[in-house]
């Protein structure tokens, strides 16, 4: 039987919209959970509204360390850094996950601090352009996917070392944690994640500011005359510009290249613009094409980033430490599949 019980409790540090949306689906699955807010107001809206939560950090976690509880770092990027500082004080045996969009960035702070044993990564796709506390809300994850990573496993077994008991526990919560939010897990190492994400997360977060601010220029009529297409297209604009700074300029290497394959389609097109005749079928039915695939693969779903059917993707069940089970994860991340714990 598949099993979504996580083994311990789960301290979330930070808790605006996936932080919070998390806290809020870990207590409705029944699991133990409480957290840290930076903003006072929003930890006594979440008091408030029955939840556990505090915006004292150390006290926070200190007892995540006494409770050997799964540490979720949910803040942005700027801020890891010290969050992780406060870990490594407060709370110095506990297992750490995160939700922050990109993986490399966060696991270069990992490995400076000598938290790799300690450490598996995360990144719900899901969200919206809203952020808080009061933006979250329960069932954010619902159908989604949740990327895991799972670089340490992997190293160990290249370098033909054992993997140490306690990181397979701490995966294996992970993924239930995913699971029991209605998400799908999917593996992936910290490079590929931010590769991916770069075309399919941070690049669309450009093209609808550019989108923007093309539309912008065109003056009251275009504003006013802006239908489902264009609000559509630029909806992701609409996030806090420091949240689009933090997620873009640390993943800026793999975004490059995704923008710049970008551009060149759009260059392509303005020229075939200019012919005589105008054309951009190529373009068109290339992205046709490609959207089409896209659908096939995964469902429509309005609140989602990167929503999937429960049946779009191959599974892979397994039991973290059995025989072959890193390679079973690296086919799985090759074919997009996901993971099951039994």
């Amino acid at each position: 039987m598949l099993s979504s019980r996580i083994s311990r409790p789960v301290c979330l540090v930070g808790l605006g919209l996936i932080g919070g949306s998390l806290l809020r689906d870990l207590v409705a699955a029944g699991d133990t959970a409480y957290g840290y807010n930076r903003s006072t107001s929003g930890a006594r809206k979440a008091v408030s509204e029955g939840y556990d939560v505090s915006d004292d950090l150390p006290r926070v976690l200190r007892r995540a360390e006494e409770d050997n509880a799964l540490i979720v770092v949910a803040v942005p990027m700027f801020a890891v850094g010290a969050v992780l500082d406060q870990i490594a004080e407060y709370a110095p045996s506990c297992g750490i996950s995160d939700v922050v969009s990109v993986k490399w960035e966060v696991y270069a702070e990992i490995r400076k601090r000598g938290m790799e044993a300690r450490y598996v990564g995360g990144h719900p796709m899901a969200g919206t352009s809203e952020s808080g506390w009061n933006a979250s809300r329960k069932g954010l994850f619902e159908r989604a996917t949740w990327a895991i990573t799972y670089d340490y496993a992997d190293q160990q077994q290249e370098k033909g070392q054992p993997i140490d008991a306690g990181w397979i526990e701490l995966f294996t919560d992970v993924v239930r944690m995913a699971s029991a939010t209605g998400a799908e897990a999917i593996p992936a190492r910290v490079v590929n994640h931010d590769h991916a994400v770069a075309r399919v997360s941070h690049l669309p977060h450009l093209m609808a500011l550019a989108l923007s601010v093309t539309g912008d220029n065109g003056g009251i009529l275009a504003q006013s005359l802006a239908a489902g297409s264009f609000k559509d297209a630029t909806r992701v604009a609409g996030t806090n510009p420091e949240l689009i700074q933090a997620m873009c300029e640390t993943n800026s290497v793999a975004l490059s290249e995704a923008l710049e394959e970008a551009i060149e389609l759009l260059a392509e097109a303005h020229d075939t613009l200019s012919q005589d005749p105008p054309s951009i079928r190529e373009l068109a039915v290339a992205g046709n094409r490609a959207r089409r695939r896209l659908e096939a693969r995964t469902g429509a779903r309005r609140e989602s980033v990167s929503p999937v059917k429960i049946s779009s993707r191959p599974v892979l069940r397994f039991h973290p430490g059995s025989p072959g089970w890193v390679n079973q994860l690296r086919q799985t991340e090759s074919t997009g599949g996901r993971m099951e714990i039994f």
